[in-house]
């Protein structure tokens, strides 16, 4: 039913849509700035087009094929379902800016629909589910300008959507405040450890005196032991209680922000593990995974009881000369996709690992150390946490005012 005042209508009633050219780089011709799939990344809107790369084409770009201010730029194709019909709202162009075969742009009339609005309305859940629902495909789902021009929704006056606009705005620039806040903090984290540690800037210790020596030049292996997991059989997949959690690759992602790792939908039984011949990594171990995807292989977890872990991923066991937060913020800092081996499935050798090289303080340096990076962290996880909450509560409210079931009041 259509809200009181408001009219039944489509997107393709309010706007136009124009598909993305497959631009030929070529050694002459126009320099120009293409927006692609990989630019959208979480964003919303792209306001600084600064991190855009200029691109040689083998003709001049019409102004047709130009993004313009307050511009709509959809994923018209991807491997991936879940990206298709994301959008990137472009609220000030100012340069020769076009976009790439894989989007698609939508242009509004703004006679009868604000582009702020559009922005807002193209996020709104019905809207969502319709492209989901159509934008389907063989091996590479689609998304078609005539999908695009048959999504329904309501639409409210001008007055209306400019109220409800200001209403958002108030929110998103809430999020993109906090986002810059917990980018702040992400980069001053990296420079502590920059600085911490390399021993560039040391500490001072429970006394209130700074630490001094020379460091350990060693390997990585000096400060922990690696092993791998095991092979989990179907036969114990599953069971949801038992002695001891099997931790996969999978539930490294169902942490969060957390450093440690607390959840497992498998556990194994102490007479379990005998019969395969395993046994749990102590708590404070660090886990990661040895084969995967870059994004996965640089994930670090602390594991928070005695854990068995599969195949798929490897354990870092502390000795006596290293402290496992310290050894957890050191291998933050080292880049595991550079120990990638060639094969079908990337995947990180044990004994690289072992051999890296790192110089070390005594423990009690570590330990100070891993604190004070502990605590740049909290800072970061906080951040993190109130961007999240703010982005549920912004896309409840969404739900309320883009479909009339919460009214504003226009003066």
């Amino acid at each position: 039913m259509v809200p009181k005042g408001w009219s039944r209508s489509t997107l393709g009633e309010v706007a136009t849509f124009k598909n993305g050219l497959n631009f030929n780089k070529a050694d002459s011709g126009e320099s120009i700035k293409i927006v692609g799939v990989g630019d959208f990344k979480n964003l919303s809107e792209l306001r600084n087009t600064e991190s855009l790369e200029f691109i040689q084409v083998e003709k001049r770009v019409s102004d047709e094929e130009l993004l313009k201010s307050g511009d709509l730029l959809f994923v018209r194709s991807n491997g991936n379902k879940e990206l298709i019909g994301r959008c990137l709202f472009f609220p000030n162009v100012s340069e020769r800016l076009s976009y790439s075969g894989f989007t698609i742009r939508g242009r509004v009339n703004t006679q009868k629909i604000l582009p702020e609005y559009a922005s807002n309305l193209v996020r709104e859940k019905h809207i969502t589910q319709q492209i989901f629902q159509y934008g389907g495909g063989t091996n590479i789902s689609n998304l078609s300008q005539q999908i695009l021009s048959d999504l329904i929704f309501a639409l409210p006056p001008l007055n209306e959507q400019e109220k409800i606009t200001k209403i958002l705005s108030v929110w998103e620039k809430s999020i993109t405040t906090t986002e810059q806040l917990l980018a702040n903090s992400q980069q001053q984290k990296k420079a502590l450890m920059q600085k911490l540690l390399t021993g560039k800037v040391r500490l001072l210790d429970e006394d209130g005196v700074r630490f001094e020596g020379d460091w350990e030049h060693g390997r990585l292996d000096d400060l922990c032991t690696f092993k791998g997991g095991s092979a989990f059989k179907e036969e114990y997949q599953g069971n949801t209680e038992g002695d001891f959690p099997f931790i996969k690759v999978s539930d490294m992602n169902l942490c969060g922000n957390e450093k440690y790792i607390v959840h497992s939908n498998n556990w194994v039984t102490k007479e379990n593990t005998s019969l395969m011949k395993v046994k749990p990594f102590p708590a404070d171990a660090v886990v990661f995974a040895k084969v995967g995807a870059a994004l996965l292989l640089n994930r670090r977890r602390i594991l928070s009881r005695p854990t068995i872990i599969d195949n798929n991923m490897m354990a870092a066991i502390p000795t006596k000369s290293g402290n496992t937060m310290f050894i957890y913020q050191l291998m933050l800092a080292i880049d595991f996709a550079k120990f990638v081996q060639d094969g079908a499935v990337p995947s990180v050798n044990q004994g690289d690992l072992a051999a890296f090289k790192i110089s070390y303080p005594v423990i009690e340096e570590q330990r100070k150390i891993a604190e004070v990076l502990s605590a740049a962290e909290r800072e970061i996880a906080l951040f993190q946490e109130k961007i999240d909450t703010l982005k549920v509560e912004k896309k409840a409210l969404m739900q309320q005012l883009l479909t009339g079931k919460r009214r504003v009041s226009i003066n």
